[in-house]
C-alpha cells in the first residue's frame, strides 16, 4: 500500500520544492482572458527592488495567495499579476551606498547613463532574489505576466497619463515650498513625511526697531532661519502691538530692514505674540508671504548647509548654524531667554533626515478637482474599505489634500516627458511617445529634457490597469478590470490606495477595485534589561531566543510589542522561519494572526504551533490512508449508504458542511484568522480527536459488520478530502502531497450521477490534475446541517468529559479500564454507548434505575443522569494510602484549630471576624475528616 511508505513525521523540505515545480510546469497559475469563467484578479503590491522580502511581504503575499487559490478552486478565472517596483529614492539610495562602500565613489562621479546602467544591474539581481523568495512562499502568480514599474508597458502608461493630465491643465510647474530631503536631495510629497515629537527649545530674541526707539521680542524654534526672515507678524486683534504695525526692525547679522505686518493667522498666545516670518523655510510663513507679497529668501543649499545668503554662517549645517546663531545673539545681548519646548519634527520616510521646507521649482498635480470623486468612491461604497474603521482616516486625508508634488530630483525613475527650448524657456513640449518629439528630433541641440523624474507613487498609482495593458484596450483589461480586491498594509492607504482610486477613476471612469483589505502591521516582541545605573538595554542573541521560546523573564527583564526593527532585535526573517518550520506552517501562522486590528503581534511560538498542526494533518491523513484497504475505486464510486449512518456520521457530516459554509464566509469577509482557527479546530478537535477515534473499533473489526466498515472508510475519505481542499489555500504544499497520494490510491474513478452528492464531489475532485485545480468545498446540502445531530453529539461529548474528569480525580491512568454505571434517564446514552466505549477505557457498562452499592465510587451528575465509576481494585490500595495521608493531615489541622479557639488569649485579642473565620475553618475541616473516613470505610 502507498501508506506503508509514508514517514510518521511530515517533512516540508521534501514536498515544498517538488509541488511548486509541478504547478509551474503544468501552467496551473496561468489565467486565460478568453475564458467564460467569472474573473477574479489581484495585482500584487509590487515589492521594491532594494533587497529581500521581510515578514510584512510574507504576510501580504500569503493573504493574496489564499484568496487567489480559493477563488481559482471556486470556479473563477483567477489572475494574480506579479511585479516589482523601481522604488526611486530607496533604490537609488541603496545603490549609492553600495558604490560608496565598494568603490569609494558617489553618483556625481558617473554620468547619468553610466549610473543608471549600474542601477539596472542592481535591479536585475535584486528582482531575481525577490521572485525566488515569492515562489518559496508558494505564491501562485501568473509569472508569464511579470511586470516592473519601469518596463516598456508601464513607461508608456506613465507618459500617457502625464500628458493626459497635462493637456487637461491638471499638471503644472512652479516655484513652491516643498518638503525637501537634504540627504537624498529631492522633494517629497506630504505623505512621504513622518512626524515625531522631539524635545527642543523656544528661544526668545530681541530685534532692534529701525528708528532706534527700542526692541521687539519674538520667540522661535528655529534660530538658524533668522537670515531668511522677511517680516515680523502680529495678530491684528492684539492691542499690545497695534501701534507697531507698519514699522520696521533691523535684522541681526545682515543689513536688511523688515516690516512688522498684521495677519490673522498669528496666535497671540504663542511666545510673545510676535513671530518672525521666513517664507522660504516654513509652510505657514510661505502662505503668509504670498498674501503679503513678501520676499522669499532661500538660505540653504540642497544638502542642508547655509548658502551665500547665510551671512557669517555660510557653509555650516543647520544644526551648526543654530548653535552659532544662538551664541552670536547672546554675545550681542539679543538673547533674552530659552525655554524647553516639545517640537513636532517632519522626517523623511526613506532617509530619516529632518525635512527642510525648501523653495524649489517642481511639478504638481492639482488635487482640488479630485477631492469630490475620492470622497464619493468610498461614501457610495464603490470602494469598500475593510476594516471600515479606516474610512474616517481616509476622509480626513482627502479633506486636507494639498497639490501633489510629483517631481523628484533623482536619476532613477520615470523621467518627466517634458522638453524645454534652451533659447525660449516658455516653449515647452509634453510628449508621450517612445521616441523624441518631432520638434526635438529636428533640432536636438536646442532642446533639453527636464532632468527630474516622477514620484514613484505616480507610476504605482497606475499599477492596477497599466499591468493589464492600458492605455491599449487589451483582452486582459477588458476581462480583469476593475480588479477584484486590493490587499495591502494600512500604512500606505494614502501613498498608494487613494492615488490608485484617483487614477483609475480618471483614466477608466471607475475605481480599480471594489474592495480593499487593509491588514495590520506586524509587531515583534522586544526584550529589555533594566540597568543598575538607570535606563535600559536591548537583549539579543541566544538569551532573546530563550525568552521567545517561553523561558520565564528574570526580575530585571521586561518585554513589549514593537514594530519590527533590526536595532531592537525583534525582526523575524520569513525565510529563516520557512527553513525551520516549513512553508505551510509559516503561511498558516500568518493567516491565523491576520485579524482586522491595526497591529499584529507575531509570537515566534506560533510557528511551532502550526508546525505541530501540519504534522497533525499528516498523521491524520496517514491513518486514513493506512486503513483504506479493500476500498477500491469501484467500491467508492458506489457512494455512501446513509441507512448505516450512526450519530457520529451525521454529526461529522453536519460539522463538515457547517465548516465549509463558515470558511467561505470568513474568506469573503477577509477574516483570515477566523478561517484558520475554524479549520484548525475542526481537523484537530473534531475529526482527529473524536471521529477517527470513534471509528477505530469498526476499522479494526472489533465492532460492526463489513458493510459498516466500508461505509466508515468512505466517510473518512470524504471528510479527509474535504479538509485537504479546504486547507489548500492556507497550506498548499502538504495538501497537494496528500491529494496526490489519494489520487494514486483511487486511479480508476469514474463519474456517477446516481450516487450521493458527497461522493460525486469527491470523485470530481480526485479526477482533477491537482489539488489547486480541484473544486473548493462548499455547503452541498442544507438538510445535512443537522442541529439535532450536533446537539446530541454535544451531549455525548459532555458525558465523556464528565467521565474523564471523574477518572482524573480518582487518578486512574488513561490506559486503565473501569466499570461504568449510568443511573437515571439515558436513552441517548443507551443508543450511543459505542461512542463512549470508543473514547474511554471501560470494562462493564450498565444503565440502571438505582445507584448500585459498589464500595468506593465517584459520581458525576448531568441533570437527572448520574455517572458512577467504582475505583478499580488495582487502584484501591494506592487510594487507601493517599486517603490515610490526607486523614492525618486533616486531623493535625483540626487539632490546631481547636487549640487556637480554646486559647483565651486569642479569643480576647483577635478581631471578631478572624475568630469567626477560624470557627468556619474548623467546621469545614471536621466535615472533610468525616468524608475521608467514609471513603476509607468503603474501601475496606
Amino acid at each position: 500500500m502507498i501508506s506503508d511508505d509514508l514517514p510518521k513525521a511530515y517533512d516540508p523540505k521534501i514536498t515544498d520544492s517538488k509541488w511548486y515545480a509541478f504547478w509551474e510546469e503544468n501552467g496551473f497559475f496561468k489565467a486565460d482572458p478568453h475564458s467564460s469563467k467569472p474573473p477574479y484578479c489581484i495585482v500584487i503590491p509590487p515589492p521594491n527592488v532594494t533587497g529581500v522580502l521581510h515578514m510584512g511581504h510574507a504576510l501580504v503575499n500569503t493573504l493574496q495567495d489564499i484568496l487567489i487559490r480559493w477563488k481559482r478552486m471556486s470556479g473563477y478565472e483567477a489572475l494574480w499579476v506579479p511585479g516589482t517596483d523601481h522604488a526611486g529614492i530607496a533604490t537609488q539610495s541603496v545603490v549609492e551606498k553600495n558604490l560608496l562602500s565598494t568603490q569609494g565613489k558617489r553618483r556625481d562621479d558617473f554620468s547619468r547613463e553610466a549610473f543608471l546602467k549600474l542601477v539596472w544591474e542592481w535591479k536585475e539581481k535584486s528582482e531575481q532574489t525577490i521572485l525566488k523568495q515569492l515562489k518559496k512562499l508558494g505564491a501562485s502568480c501568473d509569472w508569464s505576466r511579470l511586470r516592473f514599474t519601469m518596463d516598456e508597458g508601464c513607461c508608456r502608461a506613465v507618459r500617457t497619463m502625464f500628458k493626459k493630465l497635462y493637456d487637461a491643465g491638471l499638471i503644472y510647474r512652479g516655484n513652491y515650498l516643498v518638503n525637501w530631503d537634504p540627504i537624498t536631495k529631492t522633494a517629497l510629497a506630504d505623505d512621504e513625511v513622518e512626524y515625531e515629537e522631539r524635545d527642543s527649545f523656544l528661544w526668545y530674541f530681541k530685534y532692534p526697531l529701525s528708528d532706534g526707539s527700542g526692541y521687539i521680542r519674538i520667540a522661535t524654534t528655529r534660530p538658524e532661519t533668522i537670515l531668511g526672515d522677511t517680516a515680523i507678524a502680529v495678530s491684528p486683534k492684539d492691542e499690545r502691538y497695534r501701534p507697531l504695525i507698519g514699522q520696521k526692525v533691523h535684522l541681526p547679522f545682515v543689513q536688511r530692514e523688515i516690516p512688522i505686518i498684521a495677519d490673522h493667522h498669528v496666535d497671540p498666545s504663542f511666545g510673545t505674540g510676535m513671530v518672525k516670518i521666513t517664507p522660504a523655510h516654513d509652510f505657514n510663513d510661505y502662505r503668509m508671504g504670498l498674501e503679503h507679497h513678501l520676499e522669499m529668501i532661500n538660505i540653504f543649499t540642497d544638502d542642508g548647509h547655509m548658502n551665500e545668503n547665510g551671512g557669517p554662517f555660510v557653509g555650516l549645517t543647520r544644526e551648526e548654524a543654530r548653535e552659532a546663531v544662538v551664541k552670536q545673539m547672546k554675545t550681542l545681548g539679543l538673547l533674552e531667554k530659552v525655554e524647553p519646548h516639545l517640537l513636532r519634527v517632519g522626517v523623511s520616510y526613506r532617509s530619516k533626515a529632518v525635512i527642510e521646507p525648501y523653495l524649489s521649482k517642481q511639478w504638481f498635480i492639482k488635487m482640488a478637482p479630485f477631492v469630490a470623486p475620492l470622497k464619493e468612491s468610498v461614501e457610495q461604497k464603490r470602494v469598500k474599505l475593510t476594516p471600515s474603521s479606516w474610512e474616517s482616516t481616509y476622509f480626513h486625508w482627502v479633506n486636507h489634500l494639498r497639490d501633489w508634488c510629483i517631481s523628484r530630483q533623482l536619476w532613477w525613475g520615470h523621467r518627466i516627458p517634458v522638453w524645454y527650448h534652451k533659447n525660449d524657456p516658455d516653449r515647452i513640449i509634453c510628449y508621450a511617445g517612445t521616441d523624441l518629439p518631432p520638434e526635438v528630433a529636428q533640432e536636438p541641440s536646442l532642446w533639453q529634457q527636464d532632468p527630474d523624474v516622477l514620484d514613484t507613487w505616480f507610476s504605482s498609482s497606475l499599477w492596477p490597469f497599466s499591468t493589464l495593458g492600458w492605455p491599449e484596450q487589451t483582452e486582459e483589461l477588458k476581462k480583469f478590470y476593475p480588479t477584484s480586491v486590493l490587499v495591502t498594509g494600512h500604512d500606505i492607504l494614502f501613498f498608494w490606495v487613494a492615488r490608485m482610486i484617483l487614477m483609475g477613476e480618471y483614466a477608466l471612469g471607475e475605481p480599480p477595485f471594489p474592495e480593499t483589505f487593509l491588514h495590520g502591521l506586524i509587531y515583534g516582541k522586544s526584550y529589555y534589561r533594566t540597568l543598575p545605573e538607570g535606563g535600559v538595554s536591548y537583549i539579543f542573541g541566544e538569551e532573546k531566543n530563550g525568552f521567545d521560546a517561553g523561558q520565564p523573564l528574570p526580575t530585571a527583564v521586561f518585554s513589549k510589542w514593537e514594530k519590527l526593527s533590526k536595532s531592537k532585535g525583534n525582526v523575524i526573517d520569513p525565510l529563516d522561519m520557512i527553513e525551520e518550520y516549513g512553508t505551510d506552517a509559516v503561511r498558516m501562522s500568518l493567516c491565523s494572526c491576520a485579524n482586522q486590528s491595526p497591529q499584529i503581534d507575531l509570537d515566534r511560538r506560533r510557528f511551532e504551533e502550526f508546525k505541530n498542526f501540519a504534522n497533525k494533518i499528516w498523521n491524520g491523513a496517514r491513518f486514513v490512508l493506512m486503513h483504506l484497504e479493500g476500498l477500491s475505486s469501484e467500491a467508492f464510486s458506489e457512494g455512501m449508504d446513509f441507512s448505516l449512518f450512526a450519530l457520529e456520521d451525521r454529526w461529522i457530516l453536519s460539522g463538515m458542511n457547517r465548516l465549509n459554509k463558515e470558511i467561505n464566509l470568513h474568506l469573503s469577509g477577509y477574516a483570515f484568522d477566523l478561517a484558520s482557527t475554524a479549520a484548525y479546530d475542526f481537523f484537530w478537535k473534531e475529526f482527529c480527536a473524536y471521529y477517527v477515534e470513534i471509528v477505530k473499533p469498526v476499522l479494526f473489526k472489533k465492532r460492526g459488520h463489513e458493510r459498516e466498515r466500508v461505509n466508515k472508510q468512505k466517510v473518512l475519505l470524504i471528510v479527509l478530502l474535504n479538509m485537504i481542499r479546504l486547507l489548500h489555500p492556507m497550506a498548499p504544499f502538504i495538501t497537494e502531497e496528500l491529494f496526490q497520494l489519494l489520487k494514486q490510491h483511487f486511479p480508476k474513478l469514474a463519474k456517477n450521477p446516481h450516487v450521493d452528492l458527497y461522493t460525486q464531489d469527491a470523485i470530481e475532485s480526485l479526477m482533477s490534475p491537482a489539488c489547486m485545480r480541484a473544486p473548493y468545498p462548499r455547503l452541498l446540502r442544507e438538510e445535512d446541517l443537522s442541529q439535532k445531530a450536533e446537539e446530541e453529539f454535544a451531549y455525548i461529548e459532555k458525558v465523556i468529559y464528565t467521565i474523564r474528569n471523574i477518572r482524573g480525580e480518582m487518578q486512574i491512568p488513561p490506559q486503565m479500564a473501569t466499570d461504568l454505571f449510568f443511573v437515571g434517564p439515558s436513552a441517548l446514552v443507551k443508543e450511543n454507548l459505542h461512542l463512549i466505549q470508543a473514547l474511554v477505557k471501560t470494562n462493564k457498562v450498565e444503565i440502571t434505575a438505582e445507584k448500585p452499592s459498589l464500595g468506593f465510587t465517584a459520581t458525576g451528575t448531568m441533570g437527572e443522569l448520574q455517572i458512577v465509576i467504582p475505583l478499580p481494585q488495582e487502584r484501591a490500595e494506592k487510594e487507601k494510602e493517599r486517603l490515610q495521608k490526607e486523614l492525618e493531615r486533616g486531623k493535625m489541622n483540626v487539632e490546631k484549630l481547636k487549640g487556637l479557639l480554646a486559647n483565651p488569649d486569642f479569643l480576647e485579642k483577635a478581631r471578631p471576624e478572624l475568630i469567626e473565620k477560624q470557627r468556619t475553618a474548623l467546621m469545614q475541616g471536621e466535615r472533610e475528616l468525616l468524608s475521608i473516613q467514609e471513603k476509607l470505610s468503603s474501601l475496606c
